[in-house]
């Protein structure tokens, strides 16, 4: 049998931006990842939420604390229908509340999407997980492994129904300063949705990335000039602070050159970094045993713009990373016309923002009030992202061995770029059989991936113990826990699956102003097996639930009727009680007593009013009593289909043939006459 997976982007989808990817498989949906757009305001900054019932949503699993992955994630769990479950790593959830705080404190009017209110509600329904912890929700099985890319940064691992995919969200294989590389899953994942941030283009060398860094540094604050470096707030933030304060310490004649950090929000979230300092790589653990390793010797905080003095050389790090806003933008405004400044572009800028705009190195550029000025600062591009190149990330499809993947978090041309390179080194085998699906879908457009799918009764408890013979049958009770099914005796139910076996027995009362006798009659022309006393047999006992008054004769008395459903008639309260255990076949007796019960009763009734003995019913045609049609009725009569001898007058009769199994009527004729109007 063949299921259907549906990988839909919200977000993400030949973009840069709004990470939001969905999945749809065997009735479970998964959200990763909900995040803004950095070149957007206001709603146009969403996933298009529009086009997905989120409803549906079981689950949003968030890979990280950057805005383009966690930005929108109070205005869906606040603002929409979802009412699924929010899970990410400790550190992460840290992180969030600082970093999405300052993002309702910078927007204001119809860009605000949410405020602190519904920040804060959404942190309510945050749940926690850590790396290789393995929840389950619905039959979905996930497990958070280490990313890379930022503290806290996790890939998820989704296994539904025997399916497994893994989202990398954003991550990088390479060891930095302060952080572990990425980790592969124990298992392959049949699907792997992966980043293409840098398509086919490598990083290089750390050392020679680094070098070239602290050199253009160097150069441009020896020539007195001013050098800028915008950067988030955290994550690659504090790379380059490591990387810049050890260059400064190796050389005593910058010293007098002071390098500011120009974030509050960074210092906020420095703690959490100290908090998690068991999420990082050994360099940094070994450090924290001397001393901490963030208390910078020759970077210095800078509290706000008035605080700068930069009529002399200087070196700034300030936020946010693509230019958009914030106080990178106002010193690049007022640098850069001089010729003697430089910007060092340290990470990835998105299309629409100016940081991409600058790297083609225009002559002017326009400012946030609307002046166009001259690009005269030095431009420099050396790449710190923390984010996966074209050999990490056939590195780690090599690794992985995924049959499909689905390429998300890039540019469309670079995504096409990788594509190609992927189909041409792992498209085919030697034969030329496919091994390698890659698609690059666009946002809002579905991919659909098939699996066949083999339904496996797995056998456990004493029926596991005994093996069966090539040619026998298992008999058992199938039980669908998540998306498995297992075999197993009844006995064992409640051992293996907290389940627990139950007998259901219904006892009714129904009016019956009839005797003993009338209904054991009427009930032995139906049922062959009729056993217990009639009228004027001893009492049965006890009067049972408020029954007969105790002590006296002819109060109670019981019938058992095909050893499945039993009749007490209680005379002094004129009614009958049935009990039976419930079950297919015995639902179908008690049903039969009960018409009888009923149609005796009415039969009693309508006498009563007349005043008159109940008619008697001609006999049925063809047996099963009426009116027997020459030799035929005598023939029946003779094998006892017939109406019995000591049938009362006016019982109805209906002949009910039966398996060995199951009671099912099968009447020739019914026939019950009834008194007319004019009899009334």
């Amino acid at each position: 049998m063949s299921e259907e997976m549906e990988i839909i982007p919200l977000g993400a989808g030949c973009e840069v931006g709004r990470s939001c990817v969905v999945l749809r498989f065997r009735g479970s949906t998964i959200m990763f990842d909900c995040g803004v757009h950095p070149a957007f305001n206001g709603l146009a900054a969403l996933p298009y939420f529009d086009e997905f019932d989120l409803s549906e949503v079981d689950l949003l699993l968030v890979t990280h604390f950057h805005l383009d992955h966690c930005g929108a994630v109070p205005y869906f769990t606040e603002k929409t229908n979802f009412a699924g479950r929010v899970f990410m790593t400790h550190a992460t959830k840290a992180i969030y509340k600082i970093i999405l705080n300052d993002y309702v404190r910078v927007t204001s009017g119809e860009d605000k999407l949410y405020d602190e209110r519904d920040l804060m509600r959404s942190m309510e329904k945050i749940e926690l997980i850590d790396y290789h912890q393995v929840v389950t929700h619905k039959g979905v099985r996930f497990t958070a492994l280490n990313a890379g890319h930022v503290l806290g940064a996790a890939m998820f691992n989704v296994e539904v129904g025997g399916v497994r995919a893994l989202y990398t969200g954003d991550f990088s294989c390479h060891e930095d300063r302060h952080l572990r590389g990425a980790e592969a899953p124990t298992e392959n994942p049949h699907v792997l949705i992966v980043e293409s941030t840098y398509g086919v283009q490598t990083h290089g060398p750390a050392d020679v990335r680094e070098s070239r860094f602290t050199s253009f540094v160097h150069k441009v604050v020896s020539r007195g000039g001013r050098c800028l470096i915008p950067v988030f707030a955290l994550g690659r933030a504090q790379e380059l602070l490591l990387i810049l304060d050890e260059y400064w310490r190796q050389h005593p004649e910058l010293h007098s050159v002071p390098v500011y950090y120009a974030s509050s929000l960074a210092k906020k979230c420095m703690k959490v970094y100290l908090a998690y300092i068991n999420m990082m790589n050994e360099h940094i653990r070994t450090a924290h045993e001397v001393s901490n390793p963030w208390r910078f010797k020759h970077v210095t905080e800078l509290k706000s713009i008035a605080h700068l003095d930069d009529s002399q050389p200087v070196v700034v790090m300030a936020s946010p990373g693509m230019l958009q806003s914030g106080l990178s933008r106002e010193l690049f405004e007022r640098w850069c016309s001089d010729r003697r400044n430089g910007l060092m572009m340290p990470g990835y800028t998105v299309a629409g923002t100016l940081g991409h705009h600058v790297m083609s190195e225009p002559q002017e550029v326009v400012t946030q009030g609307g002046e166009t000025v001259a690009l005269n600062l030095q431009v420099e591009y050396v790449s710190f992202s923390a984010h996966s190149d074209y050999a990490q990330t056939s590195g780690f499809i090599e690794a992985t061995s995924p049959r499909h993947v689905v390429l998300v978090h890039g540019a469309e041309e670079e995504m096409r770029r990788l594509r190609a390179a992927l189909v041409s080194r792992f498209g085919c085998d030697k034969a030329g059989r496919e091994r390698l699906d890659v698609l690059m879908p666009r946002n809002c457009h579905t991919v659909s991936l098939s699996f066949h799918a083999h339904k496996v009764a797995k056998a456990i408890g004493a029926l596991a113990a005994a093996q069966p013979s090539a040619d026998g049958e298992v008999s058992g009770l199938l039980v669908r826990r998540d998306f498995g099914y297992e075999l197993l005796a009844d006995t064992d139910l409640a051992e293996h699956t907290g389940l627990t076996p139950v007998s259901i027995v219904q006892r009714p009362r129904l009016p019956f102003h009839g005797d003993a006798r009338e209904l054991r009659a009427a009930l032995r022309a139906l049922f062959p097996l009729v056993d217990g006393g009639a009228a004027g047999d001893a009492p049965m006992g006890g009067g049972g639930g408020g029954g007969a008054a105790r002590g006296g004769a002819h109060q109670r008395h019981q019938l058992c009727v095909a050893g499945a459903v039993t009749v007490v008639l209680y005379e002094a309260e004129r009614c009958a009680q049935l009990e039976w255990a419930s079950s297919a076949a015995n639902d179908l007796v008690a049903d039969a007593v009960a018409s009888v019960l009923l149609r005796l009763e009415t039969e009693a009734l309508v006498a009563a009013s007349c005043g008159a003995p109940t008619a008697p019913l001609p006999a049925p045609r063809g047996g099963g009593g009426g009116e027997a049609d020459g030799e035929d009725g005598e023939d029946e009569a003779a094998r006892g289909d017939g109406p019995r001898a000591d049938a009362p007058a006016g019982a109805a009769f209906i002949k009910l043939e039966t398996d060995d199994t199951a009671f099912a009527p099968a009447p020739k004729r019914t026939r019950v006459d009834m008194p007319t109007e004019r009899n009334l």
